[in-house]
């Protein structure tokens, strides 16, 4: 098992998203009929680590959730859903739910609601100069559609390096591992449109 410092991640969005996070892998794993066991066993991740998470007593690093995501087959928002959503829904930047790298060089700001079906998610990344990001592959016909609004960055995908400037843009499928790098002296901003092959309920 890694340390506390690895499996940990800076958050924001309040204490209600820890508490939807704890409530919901629980509620998916159980849905599922899983064990904890057997959901480490299928995603990889130390039961401890799982068990830590339901109790609400910890919030894991972006690569270990979309570990547990990818092997319980649900969209990574899910995890994060709270209430009902509305047919106009107006998302605040003060009132974003925002993830970030232990080290605090990778954010993920979603802008989307998290609630009801989609077959699209909607992220702003943002990272530091120097930053690497590495993700997991997703499940089978997922793709990722980025568009980069400032800097230089690397995308490494399943059939290699892609370097873009501002305003390029790549899609690709994202269901083998893939990063983002930023190789530029200034933060670099990307817009990360993902979709899924299958509409999938949050």
């Amino acid at each position: 098992m890694a340390n506390d410092s690895e499996n940990s991640v800076k958050y924001d969005g309040g204490e209600a998203l820890a508490e939807s996070l704890a409530a919901n892998l629980r509620r998916f794993r159980l849905s599922q009929g899983l064990s904890v066991e057997r959901l480490a066993a299928l995603s990889g991740v130390d039961p401890r680590d799982l068990t830590a998470i339901e109790q609400g007593v910890t919030v894991p690093t972006i690569a270990l959730l979309w570990k547990v995501t990818h092997a319980l087959e649900i969209p990574f928002s899910s995890l994060f859903s709270v209430g009902q959503s509305a047919r106009t829904t107006v998302l605040r930047r003060a009132e974003s739910k925002i993830l970030t790298s232990q080290d605090g060089r990778f954010t993920s700001r979603a802008l989307f609601p998290f609630e009801g079906e989609r077959h699209v998610e909607f992220y702003e990344l943002r990272l530091a100069p120097g930053a690497v990001e590495l993700a997991e592959a997703h499940a089978d016909g997922t793709s990722e559609n980025i568009t980069v609004a400032h800097g230089s960055v690397e995308i490494v995908t399943g059939d290699g390096p892609h370097r873009l400037e501002s305003g390029d843009s790549i899609l690709f499928e994202a269901d083998s591992p893939h990063a983002y790098r930023n190789n530029g002296d200034s933060e670099a901003v990307l817009y990360l449109v993902m979709n899924y092959a299958e509409p999938l309920m949050a």
